[in-house]
Parts: structure tokens; sequence; C-alpha cells
């Protein structure tokens, strides 16, 4: 399995570094991207490499989309090409796998409107906004789409995630 992340500066340390090492500990394969390929950092000081720029990626190599929360969907959610990869993704019905703020991403793509989700308690009027039926649970699958709110919510983000990309 190949996973693609989509994070900048200010991601939420756990919300990226989790699904990361989770992956990589199931076998899978993960590329970070980002707005320029090169060092991005977390909130709290943790730094990974995006080792791919955002401009260069092609949906069609990956099986699933990953968006860590923290302050980096802010960073990406207003770039076309990070738009044009959420919506390439959800229309091939690839795993897409929001927390946090991460599904502003998907709000800023048009890719909410009748789907179920949750994220951070703030970013629930956005969604609701965008046509989102939105929830305050720990975790909803909506089809392809896998979203939650907190960092304490990373058990059951991951453990979707993963009987998603298992099949």
């Amino acid at each position: 399995m190949k996973v693609l992340m989509l994070s900048a500066d200010q991601f939420e340390d756990t919300e990226l570094l989790a699904p990361l090492y989770r992956i990589r500990e199931a076998g899978g394969e993960v590329d970070i991207a980002s707005l320029s390929a090169g060092e991005i950092a977390g909130k709290h000081g943790y730094k990974v490499q995006a080792n791919r720029a955002v401009a260069d990626v092609n949906a069609g190599a990956y099986d699933a989309l990953v968006l860590p929360g923290g302050k980096a969907p802010a960073a990406l959610r207003d770039d076309a090409a990070v738009q044009a990869l959420a919506r390439a993704f959800m229309e091939a019905d690839k795993p897409v796998a929001a927390i946090c703020h991460g599904p502003r991403i998907l709000v800023a793509a048009g890719l909410m409107n009748g789907r179920r989700a949750t994220a951070y308690p703030e970013v629930g009027p956005e969604l609701e906004e965008a046509g989102a039926d939105y929830r305050d649970e720990a975790v909803i699958v909506d089809g392809n789409l896998i979203t939650s709110r907190v960092p304490d919510d990373i058990p059951a983000f991951n453990r979707e995630l993963m009987k998603k990309l298992r099949g």
C-alpha cells in the first residue's frame, strides 16, 4: 500500500506521526507532500521531510490520502493543486482520512456536501456550511471518507484507516 500525506509547517505532530508510523508498521509506504519539498515542522517541534511537492504528485500512484490537522491545512487549503489532489482521491473512491483541521482541505475542494463527518469542534460550522452532516464523534466513516476530531481520537482514526487500507 502506498499512502500520500499532505501537510505543511505547524502540523499537529501526533496527527501526522501516529498514522505515518502505523502505516509503515503495516508495511506501507508513505510520501509526505507539501507546497514544496523539504523539511516541515510540527506545532510541538517535531520535524519531517516532505519528500514531494504537491504540484509534482500524481494521485494515481497512491492508494489513500491522509490529511493531518493542526495549522497546516490553513496553509494548504487554497492551493489549486492540493484541491485537485483531494478531488482526485475522492472521485476515484480511494480512502481519504482527515483529522482535526484536515477536513478544511476537503471543504475548500468542494467535497463535503452530503457527507457525514467530524472534525475539530471549531471546524464543525464550516463543515455544516459546506453541506456536511457534522457530528461530534471520535471517528466517522462515510464510504471512503474517514474523519476524526482530535489527537485523543487517533486510535479510532488509525483503526478505521487501516481497515480501509487492507480492503
